[in-house]
């Protein structure tokens, strides 16, 4: 998707939510950023089972989120932070999992949850990791996280502040989020200059690369 093609679907999407279409929105969104949200997880908990249960639990807290959702940044990041909430608390719990409470408020989004799960899952089963994501794999889960959403994701800055935020934090101002971005930015200079040394270690890059 185009960067023009994503700025139709946010403001469609606006629009749809000032319009009181929440379920729509909610399918919209699946359908839409399912795929990438699934991949994220994914590379988060390696194993299926756990990253199939973060992607349901991500789909219910995203259709119960929009309720609260004020338009303060994209839907994409929304996605993307209640994504994270979703495997933080999922990763606090592992030890004594307990079954999931409730279902979807919604039949129809349940369904969009299940196809996007399944076909994704599919896609990534034929994949295989290159020497260099397994590299990216083996650093701390904060590391990959800044990764995958500023590297593969490319979310702005002042959205992976508030993505990367804690639950219980308190809202980000403007400068607030301008200032979290810039350390955000700082963190990840160096976490690119260690993991290319850890390359140039691993002999994937040369002296010069």
């Amino acid at each position: 998707m185009t960067a023009e093609d994503r700025g139709d679907l946010e403001r469609e999407l606006g629009t749809r939510l000032t319009q009181g279409d929440r379920r729509g929105v909610a399918t919209a969104m699946l359908a839409t950023y399912g795929p990438e949200i699934y991949a994220f997880l994914a590379a988060l908990h390696r194993e299926e089972s756990d990253a199939e249960e973060v992607f349901s639990r991500f789909g219910e807290a995203l259709w119960q989120g929009l309720q609260r959702f004020e338009g303060k940044g994209s839907f994409r990041g929304f996605a993307y932070a209640i994504a994270r909430r979703a495997s933080v608390r999922f990763r606090r719990e592992v030890l004594r999992r307990r079954k999931r409470e409730g279902e979807l408020d919604s039949a129809e989004i349940s369904g969009v949850v299940a196809e996007v799960r399944e076909r994704t899952a599919a896609f990534l089963r034929t994949t295989t990791r290159s020497r260099l994501t397994a590299l990216r794999a083996s650093l701390p889960e904060e590391d990959q996280e800044l990764l995958m959403l500023r590297v593969d994701r490319k979310l702005p800055w002042d959205e992976l502040a508030m993505v990367l935020r804690e639950e219980d934090d308190p809202p980000l101002s403007v400068e607030d989020k301008r200032r979290e971005g810039a350390r955000l930015r700082k963190r990840f200079q160096l976490l690119k200059d260690r993991l290319r040394d850890m390359a140039r270690r691993e002999g994937l890059l040369d002296e010069d690369g």
